[in-house]
């Protein structure tokens, strides 16, 4: 699925709208460059959740939750991590366990140690500095419509 979205209202509102349709356990590994709009992306995951917290990066804390929505949601930030080791020495087989949402930031750096059945989340610019393109690929049915 391809979405084109000109603000980060219209990027939250595609993620809000896939949060609906997601299940306990998933996966969510989002690519972007810096500044893509993948926080943006998880601030809709978790308003589409129903989480009520003030969603922030967790570039620093490399872990942020929010527990109060219909599943709980794990928002990571993998991209100051060495190695693939230190995505276990975080606990991520038991946030796995959780049955929460997991949406992870910088996922292709330790793509090797992570589940083969994630959904991809793909964050680009667009033709100006508030248009994106966010492609949705694995584990979601292509044929329903998130409402872009």
């Amino acid at each position: 699925m391809q979405y084109l979205t000109n603000s980060p209202e219209e990027t939250e509102a595609v993620a809000a709208a896939l949060a609906a349709r997601l299940s306990p356990g998933t996966v969510l590994a989002l690519r972007g460059d810096l500044g893509a709009g993948k926080t943006a992306f998880v601030r809709g995951l978790a308003r589409g959740l129903g989480a009520q917290s003030r969603v922030t990066s967790p570039t620093f804390s490399i872990v942020q939750e929010y527990p109060e929505g219909r599943i709980p949601l794990f928002h990571f930030d993998l991209y100051r991590l060495q190695g693939a080791d230190d995505l276990f020495d975080i606990g991520w087989e038991d946030y796995l366990a959780r049955g929460g949402i997991c949406a992870v930031e910088w996922s292709e750096r330790l793509a090797e140690r992570m589940e083969p059945d994630f959904i991809v989340v793909a964050i680009c610019r667009g033709a100006d500095d508030t248009q994106r393109i966010i492609q949705i690929t694995g584990g979601v049915d292509a044929d329903e419509n998130t409402g872009d």
